[in-house]
């Protein structure tokens, strides 16, 4: 879920379209946070350590 589909509980309109300082505020927070909460340099460094894993892994099964 997406927070396109959070509705605001002091409006009850989506949250999306920002209509009371709430929702601006919700929708701040979450394009501050990032994806789950994590940093989105954290993220591409967590897929970099995985591809050099991965890489490893098939350098000594010799593929």
């Amino acid at each position: 879920m997406s927070y396109e589909h959070l509705i605001c509980a002091a409006c009850a309109h989506p949250v999306i379209e920002g209509r009371c300082a709430v929702c601006r505020a919700s929708l701040e927070r979450m394009r501050r946070e990032g994806f789950g909460g994590l940093p989105p340099a954290l993220i591409i460094a967590a897929l970099v350590i995985l591809l050099i894993f991965t890489l490893a892994l098939k350098y000594v099964a010799g593929y």
